[in-house]
Formats: C-alpha cells, sequence, structure tokens
C-alpha cells in the first residue's frame, strides 16, 4: 500500500515537472519568435512540436497520453506547416472546427460508455 502510494506520488511529480518544462518552452519560444520576427508559420509549427513533445516525454516515463493535447498540439503543428509551404486551404481552421467537434462529441458521450472504453 505504501509502495503504491509513494509510486503515484511519483508519477505525479514527474506529470507536473513535465508540465512545468511545456510552459517554460513555450513561453521562450514566444519570446524567441517575438525577438526573430519569423511569422505565424513557425510559430505555430514550434508551438505544436512543444505540445506533441510533451506528450511524448509523457509516454516515455509511462505517463497516461493526453489526447486532447495531442489533437490541439497535432492542429498547430499541421497548421504551421501549411502556413510555411502556402497551403491553399487554411489547415488551422479546418483543425480547430474538427477538435472543437471531437471535444463537444465526446462530452456527449453517455458516461456509462466511456467507462467502459477507457
Amino acid at each position: 500500500m505504501v509502495t503504491e502510494t509513494l509510486e503515484v506520488d511519483a508519477r505525479h511529480d514527474i506529470a507536473r515537472k513535465l508540465d512545468a518544462l511545456g510552459w517554460g518552452a513555450f513561453f521562450i519560444w514566444i519570446g524567441v519568435v517575438l525577438l526573430a520576427d519569423v511569422g505565424a508559420g513557425w510559430t505555430l509549427t514550434g508551438i505544436g512540436l512543444i505540445m506533441m513533445g510533451v506528450q511524448l516525454a509523457r509516454t516515455v516515463f509511462g505517463l497516461k497520453l493526453e489526447g486532447f493535447w495531442v489533437v490541439v498540439g497535432g492542429c498547430f503543428l499541421l497548421g504551421g506547416i501549411g502556413q510555411i509551404v502556402n497551403a491553399r486551404i487554411g489547415l488551422v481552421p479546418v483543425f480547430l472546427i474538427l477538435a472543437g467537434l471531437a471535444v463537444i462529441l465526446t462530452s456527449l458521450w453517455p458516461a456509462r460508455w466511456r467507462r467502459k472504453h477507457a
């Protein structure tokens, strides 16, 4: 029992540190972007890479992957790449609409089904 409690505390501590590292990297990236004036494409790409990197680190440390942040990070990443390559259709609005629909549909999913499939 005590060992399980220590393991849960250690995992929680790792999760908090990864979140703090992610936010630190985010603020540093925004500062670099503002100083270097690199444009929206690179800004979005960097934010997406930071978000995806935090999720990758979570899996490396055996923590649960946060699906919402994977989707958001993917939206930023693909949107940034779309900006860089001058895609005709803006990918950011499309992925934001899809992410919003996913959040709404997930919230409407009956609780008894979520427990079975979690």
